[in-house]
């Protein structure tokens, strides 16, 4: 987990702590950076993984640092780090050169050989932005490293010092000329040996270096006297080496560090530890005894310490509980299972009898081995958590950590039990009890994500009926919840990566994806990527033509949310609004019953089967297109429908096709107006109209009627005419005898005529706002779709021969000098070529509409009956004719 809960130390005169790195409570520092938290660096690899870090939330406007594992708990000196936001962002937009890099780094040189001091922090400080600030590696003097190392090294260096110097080492890492090794740190300065372990473990297993800092880690934990150094540092450091490579501890270093964990878990102190006295004239010996611990209700804790227990002050054993918990899900992952251990295999034959179940409940009266006796301990530990968190606190700190240390409990369980499914029967009764308390309690809705994990994991193996917790998580968290950009991402995360295990339930699944929708809608940027992967799952043929009218009404979907957070009464729970926005009216119209029926079907829980035409709330939601939000949302919507189409292709059958291509027909003039999204989403429904007539060619001829009216249409020219042409080429291309036997000559004279008149409407006509300017790929794509259209119905020839030569006389004359010279010639070549082909029609026919022998590869290939030799005799024929010199 990366020491998420060693914020723990929460009681009266303390820091109200809410976690910041690890799972379960990820409020990433990103997400601080973009509100701007000051005080929050710019760069992760100041706050490396071996450091719990929380944030302490005095106000909503600042943030503190508080970094757990040194020699005690406190606020780290980090007065130079903590740079204003504005001065952070004038050093981003002014660029530093190497040169300019080699003359800081020769100044910092210059006061760390003398006594350093708030010049040199300082100093450090900056030199530490210029590094993280770039994704390129910036290279320092040896002489500027060698000092860095040094100064980490010296057991007399400020400890503000030596995190810094540490944290410009790691930017550097992988570095070929590091010099330093944890034999230069004295064993009994645990502070400083875990500085230095974090800067090697960043240059990966280097001259096995991981192996070397474990030794180095494991020889203090062997030696440590009662009065020795503190081990707080180093268990980070461990959690971190059993990450990166669990072979590198030996079977001894893994029973010391279960033996030890087990102690620090199950057998803390229950009293406070002593208060240290400022010797003032009013202090007794009987106001510093120490107390016992509280619950976070206030109560006297009557059970052994956990995470959750209070006080003023704590002992050392004590605040090794609260981070050995806090490492202890990693290491159940990644320790290497001991050899005597019973095998899993052989455990599963008595998952479920009496007998187990008997076992299991003796377990702990027997003498286990140090795993096995860690594994007990830990679900002792899980299941007092899971108690304490129904207690009332009195803080909102607490309570806070309560929802975090309940989340932690549910995955460190669900381990326990993948492990050992002796402890399945043992756990279920428990999640029972807390589903139920968490269905009817939205405060504790993160805690929702891992008791439904629990459930897909374990629920078949132990029947355990678990729709209650998917109805709760499908149906009312998207909707309440979708502001929420952690919850969000978790949520999605569980959704991909459980597919396999939802079986029956994944059919809730499909079934909610206008709810997921919701996320998306609210974050596209971060989730894009997460639902590229997810969408495939959630499509099939009763949801493909519905999800398509949901993808490309996403951004009117991300309007109606903000609209619907701003009405929100729980003002709390708003995010950060775009000032500069004013939608009164908006507002107002929101609240209009006559948009009820729309707005419920835009924000709808499930899929209802059908899809409503939205442009009425298009028009009503049209000032908030140009929110940020909104925008953000658009740009991801081409991708993702590039996501559907690929997938639907794999199963449409010509029934869905025909929908799909209605649907695109129809959604094609009604979009919601974000400016440069009818462009983007033109372009790719327009290829996917092309590949699905590819894929069943007689939708051509089915859809008729529609194609007609779509082509007949005004707006059709939208957007640069990109669906018209290709509309028009798909025409062209698939109404023959040829792709269907139900083509009829009536069904080619009808679009022909249609055709007509649109390239004669379009050429004719003078640019207007109903009918703008029509592209020349337009005017190409249906001039070549008439003379097809000619060559299978030769009775049109010579209407379409007078028309094209029309045409090109109407392309050299002055009326076009408008148009660009070199769109016009295109036009006239178009127009040649389809002339000259025509007065041959049989081998127009032969080039026009060739058949399925003559589109094969070695009509291309061979130059005996290649279809290039075919045009080229062609046009030898028709200059001979014409009196031409041959070309």
């Amino acid at each position: 987990m990366g020491s998420l809960l060693h914020g723990a130390q929460h009681a009266a005169g303390r820091p109200q702590t809410l976690p910041v790195t690890g799972l379960p409570w990820p409020v990433s520092f990103l997400f601080l950076q973009l509100l701007g938290a000051p005080g929050v660096p710019t760069s992760l690899s100041l706050l490396p993984a071996p450091w719990a870090v929380v944030l302490t939330a005095s106000t909503t406007t600042s943030a503190h640092l508080l970094i757990l594992g040194a020699s005690c708990p406190q606020h780290l000196q980090l007065g130079a780090i903590r740079a204003s936001r504005n001065n952070r962002v004038r050093s981003c937009h002014r660029e530093l050169q190497d040169e300019d890099l080699q003359k800081f780094s020769s100044r910092l040189r210059k006061l760390l050989q003398q006594d350093p001091g708030p010049e040199a922090a300082d100093t450090l400080q900056r030199l530490f932005f210029i590094m993280s600030a770039t994704k390129y590696n910036r290279k320092l003097e040896e002489t500027c490293v060698d000092l860095l190392q040094t100064t980490l090294c010296l057991p007399t260096c400020p400890e503000q010092l030596q995190l810094l110097c540490a944290a410009i080492l790691r930017e550097r890492a992988p570095c070929d000329s590091l010099r330093l090794s944890c034999d230069h740190i004295h064993i009994q300065n645990t502070r400083q040996l875990s500085l230095a372990a974090s800067v090697l473990l960043a240059q990966g297993d280097r001259k096995q270096e991981i192996r070397n800092v474990a030794q180095r880690v494991f020889k203090v934990l062997e030696s440590r006297q009662p009065e020795g150094p503190s081990l707080r540092p180093l268990l980070p450091v461990l959690s971190k080496v059993a990450g990166l490579a669990p072979g590198s501890l030996h079977e001894e270093q893994t029973r010391l560090l279960n033996k030890r964990l087990v102690d620090w878990l199950r057998y803390a102190s229950v009293q406070q530890g002593p208060v240290h006295s400022s010797g003032g004239f009013f202090s007794t010996p009987r106001a510093r005894l120490p107390g016992p611990i509280t619950e976070v209700d206030g109560a006297v804790a009557t059970d052994f310490f956990t995470v959750l227990s209070t006080g003023q002050h704590f002992t050392e054993d004590q605040w090794l509980n609260v981070q050995a918990f806090s490492m202890l899900r990693g290491w159940l992952l990644h320790s290497p299972e001991s050899p005597g251990a019973p095998d899993a295999d052989d455990k599963s034959e008595l998952e479920g009898s009496t007998l187990s179940v008997l076992s299991a409940a003796s377990s702990a009266s027997r003498r286990l081995p140090p795993q096995e006796q860690l594994r007990e301990k830990a679900f002792e530990y899980c299941q007092r958590l899971i108690e304490q968190s129904n207690r009332r606190a009195l803080r909102k700190g607490d309570a806070d950590l309560q929802k975090a240390c309940l989340v932690e409990a549910v995955l460190v369980l669900d381990v326990l039990c993948r492990q050992d499914p002796s402890f399945l029967y043992r756990t279920l009764s428990c999640l029972k009890a807390l589903q139920t308390r968490l269905c009817g309690d939205p405060t504790h809705v993160r805690a929702l994500l891992p008791l439904a994990q629990f459930f897909l994991n374990h629920g078949e193996a132990a029947a355990v009926a678990s729709g209650a917790v998917y109805q709760q998580l499908f149906t009312r968290v998207p909707s309440e919840h979708f502001h929420s950009p952690e919850l969000a991402f978790e949520f999605l995360r569980l959704c991909r990566d459980s597919l396999p295990l939802f079986g029956r339930s994944l059919g809730v699944l499909k079934l909610s994806f206008p709810n997921l929708f919701k996320f998306l809608a609210w974050n596209s940027p971060p989730l894009t990527a997460e639902f590229v992967g997810l969408l495939p799952a959630l499509l099939d043929a009763s949801t493909a033509v519905e999800m398509l009218h949901a993808l490309l009404d996403l951004p009117c979907l991300t309007a109606a949310l903000d609209l619907q957070l701003r009405l929100s009464p729980a003002a709390s729970e708003r995010p950060l609004w775009d000032a500069s926005l004013r939608t009164p009216s908006c507002l107002e119209a929101f609240r209009d019953p006559q948009f009820q029926g729309l707005l419920q079907h835009l924000l709808r829980t499930k899929a209802s089967g059908t899809a409503e035409r939205l442009a009425p709330l298009h028009q009503l939601l049209q000032p908030m297109a140009g929110c940020a939000r909104v925008v953000q949302c658009a740009e991801a919507v081409p991708t993702l429908l590039q996501v559907l189409f690929s997938s639907v292709a794999q199963f449409a059958d010509g029934a869905l096709a025909n929908q799909l291509a209605l649907a695109i027909l129809d959604r094609s003039d009604s979009l919601y107006q974000v400016p440069g999204y009818e462009a983007r989403v033109h372009s790719v429904l327009s290829s996917q109209f092309l590949a699905l007539c590819e894929q069943h060619p007689a939708l051509v001829v089915e859809l008729a009627r529609e194609l007609l009216e779509f082509a007949g249409s005004a707006s059709s020219t939208r957007s640069g005419g990109v669906m018209l042409t290709s509309v028009v080429w798909a025409i062209g291309e698939y109404l023959s005898v040829s792709w269907d036997r139900r083509c009829t000559v009536e069904q080619i004279n009808k679009f022909f005529e249609a055709l007509e008149a649109l390239l004669f409407e379009v050429t004719q006509s003078r640019p207007s706002t109903a009918l703008p300017k029509c592209p020349p790929q337009v005017i190409t794509a249906l001039m070549t779709t008439l003379t097809k259209l000619a060559s299978r119905s030769q009775d049109l020839i010579p209407r379409v021969s007078l028309f094209l030569s029309k045409m090109r006389t109407l392309a050299q004359s002055p009326a076009m000098s408008s148009v660009p010279c070199e769109d016009m010639g295109a036009v006239r070549v178009r127009t040649t070529e389809l002339l000259n082909l025509l007065k041959m029609p049989s081998v127009a026919q032969f080039v026009l509409t060739p058949s399925t022998e003559v589109s094969e590869p070695r009509y291309h290939r061979d130059t005996n009956t290649a279809l290039p030799l075919a045009l080229r005799t062609v046009s030898r024929l028709v200059e001979k004719e014409a009196g031409l010199p041959p070309g």
